[in-house]
């Protein structure tokens, strides 16, 4: 199974969620979410394949999205306008975010990561 770990370097919870994968012997593909953001095309299928709400890719805790004012402003966002705005900035998106041909995982979150991985 080819595991695509997407992270921001500098994001504790990233690191704690790589060095997850590493415990576990995990391999993955590794993608920095600054320097290659997530295109439209891409969120789309993963969006549709996580079966998530569009709202739980944000990054809620960010300080990108408290400066937009997210929470007032996506309710009145069409799901299209949510992507384009996602696929505009990675700092908008929920991490790490964690992409294979089964699953889709945003956040880290040990117990879920554990149950996918069957560890």
């Amino acid at each position: 199974m080819e595991v695509l770990f997407i992270e921001y370097p500098k994001c504790s919870t990233c690191k704690k969620a790589k060095k997850w994968l590493e415990e576990n012997n995990i391999l993955y593909s590794d993608r920095n979410i600054i320097e290659n953001k997530p295109t439209k095309a891409e969120l789309k299928k993963w969006i549709k394949t996580s079966n998530l709400d569009i709202k739980k890719w944000f990054n809620t805790s960010g300080m990108k999205y408290r400066e937009l004012d997210l929470k007032e402003k996506l309710i009145d966002m069409s799901d299209e306008d949510k992507i384009d705005l996602l696929s505009s900035d990675g700092m908008l998106i929920k991490r790490p975010l964690l992409v294979t041909n089964k699953f889709i995982l945003t956040g880290f979150r040990e117990k879920e990561w554990k149950e996918k991985f069957n560890k």
